[in-house]
C-alpha cells in the first residue's frame, strides 16, 4: 500500500473534519454540559442538606425554649422546601415527642402515623411504629395499638416492638400474653446482670428482667391498666 504524502494526509484530515466536525463539536458540548450540570447538582444538593440541617437545629432550639408554634412552623417550612430530606422525618419525631410531653396525644399520633407510612428516613419508620403504638395505648386504644405493632418483625427494633406489645397486653389484663412478649423481647436484648453491655443498651435488659420477674413471682400484683398506659402520664406515653 502506497504511503500518503504529508499534504495528502493533511487534506484527508481536513475532509474528515468537514464531514464529522459538527457532530464532534456537539458531542464535546454535551459532555461539558453534563459535567457542569452534575457539579451544579452536587453543589445544590449540598446547599439543601446544609439548609435542612440548620432548620432542624432551629426546631430543636424552639422546642427547648417551649416555643411550640414556632417549631411547628419551621417543620412545615422544612417539609415544603426539602420534602425528600431525612431531616423532615427527624423533625416530625421530635415534634411528636413534644406533643406527648404536653399530653397532646392526638397530634402526636397524627405525626407518628405520617412518619410510619410515608417518612423520608427508613430507619425512623419502625421507631415511629412502636412510638405510635405506645401513644395509642396511652389513649386507651389497646386494640389499635396492637394492630399498629402488627406481627411482622421490625428487625433491629424487634425487641422494642415485643416489649411494647407486652406492655399493651398487660394493660389489657392479659398477663400470660404479656409475659410471653417480654420473654421473647428479652431473648433479643443483650446484657443483664449489670455488665458493660447492658449499660450500653440503657438498662433495657434489666427492665425486661424486672417485668418478667413481676409476672412470674408468686405474689405478683401487676399494676392495673390505668396505671400502665394513662393518657396523662407523660412517661408512659413518651415515645
Amino acid at each position: 500500500m502506497e504511503e500518503l504524502s504529508e499534504q495528502e494526509q493533511w487534506d484527508q484530515f481536513k475532509g474528515w473534519v468537514r464531514s464529522n466536525g459538527p457532530q464532534v463539536l456537539i458531542l464535546v458540548a454535551l459532555m461539558l454540559l453534563g459535567w457542569y450540570g452534575w457539579k451544579w447538582w452536587q453543589a445544590r444538593g449540598l446547599q439543601q442538606a446544609e439548609a435542612a440541617s440548620a432548620t432542624y437545629q432551629q426546631i430543636l432550639a424552639k422546642l427547648d425554649d417551649n416555643k411550640m408554634p414556632e417549631a411547628v412552623a419551621l417543620a412545615e417550612a422544612l417539609r415544603s422546601e426539602n420534602p425528600k430530606s431525612a431531616y423532615v422525618s427527624a423533625g416530625d419525631m421530635v415534634l411528636a415527642r413534644a406533643y406527648v410531653e404536653n399530653n397532646q396525644l392526638d397530634k402526636a399520633a397524627e405525626i407518628l402515623q405520617r412518619v410510619m407510612n410515608s417518612g423520608t428516613d427508613e430507619h425512623l419508620k419502625p421507631i415511629a411504629r412502636v412510638r405510635l403504638a405506645r401513644v395509642q395505648a396511652a389513649q386507651g386504644k389497646y386494640d389499635a395499638a396492637l394492630a399498629t405493632l402488627g406481627t411482622t418483625s421490625l428487625g433491629t427494633f424487634e425487641a422494642s416492638r415485643l416489649e411494647a406489645r407486652g406492655d399493651i397486653l398487660l394493660a389489657k389484663g392479659d398477663h400470660a400474653g404479656a409475659l410471653a412478649a417480654y420473654q421473647a423481647a428479652r431473648k433479643l436484648t443483650p446484657g443483664g446482670g449489670g455488665d458493660d453491655e447492658a449499660s450500653a443498651t440503657g438498662g433495657a435488659a434489666e427492665l425486661l428482667d424486672l417485668k418478667i420477674a413481676d409476672l412470674q413471682g408468686p405474689a405478683s400484683t401487676p399494676a392495673p391498666p390505668a396505671a400502665i398506659a394513662k393518657p396523662a402520664d407523660k412517661q408512659a406515653a413518651k415515645p
